[in-house]
């Protein structure tokens, strides 16, 4: 894979998220659940993501899952919860405002009319990628919420959500045959 790619994740990666879970720090885990939280919890929270079909993208470097941004299904009057994650060594290198771009487009397309996004009053990262996007914060106790509004889709939207769908499905595919390869012990052709 290409280094810094940032795509969808497919449920046969779903060990990819949960092992990016697991490598975050104390002061990763608390930015992304608001609290500590144990290796017990990351592993289900992960498979739910995918049950609940959420969508989940993932930066990769190399073939390793080093952020992951996430559009949970929305609840009944299309609001959907948005969250990051970023190990402490990929911080400050834009995946977040990558990331953020990409799930306001799908929510965009899948009709959603409310974005929040929930963290600890001490995120700074978090509340400044908020501001980026013109995210309305409300402050309150040890919690901060930004509440971004999606524009409507367009058909422009909607073709530009498709484009990244055939990259990232056409990433994946040769991501997934290079893991096989990698695991049978041959070497894995070189990808540009």
């Amino acid at each position: 894979m290409r280094i810094g790619a940032i795509r969808r994740l497919f449920t046969t990666e779903g060990s990819l998220f949960r092992d990016h879970l697991l490598r975050l720090d104390a002061a990763g885990r608390r930015d992304r659940f608001m609290s500590g939280v144990a290796d017990e919890f990351l592993v289900r929270y992960a498979t739910e993501c995918f049950a609940t079909k959420s969508l989940v993208l993932g930066f990769f470097e190399q073939d390793t899952l080093r952020a992951a941004g996430e559009l949970h299904a929305p609840d009944d009057d299309l609001t959907s919860d948005i969250a990051f994650s970023v190990e402490q060594e990929f911080r400050n290198r834009g995946i977040g405002t990558a990331m953020l771009r990409r799930l306001i487009l799908s929510a965009r397309n899948r009709k959603i009319q409310h974005l929040r996004m929930n963290c600890h009053g001490q995120n700074q990262a978090m509340q400044a990628l908020a501001r980026k996007f013109k995210a309305d914060l409300k402050f309150a106790r040890a919690e901060t919420v930004g509440d971004i509004i999606p524009r409507a889709a367009t058909p422009y939207s909607v073709w530009m959500e498709a484009l990244d769908d055939a990259r990232e499905f056409g990433q994946a595919v040769i991501d997934v045959h290079r893991r096989l390869r990698l695991q049978s012990g041959r070497k894995a052709p070189v990808v540009k």
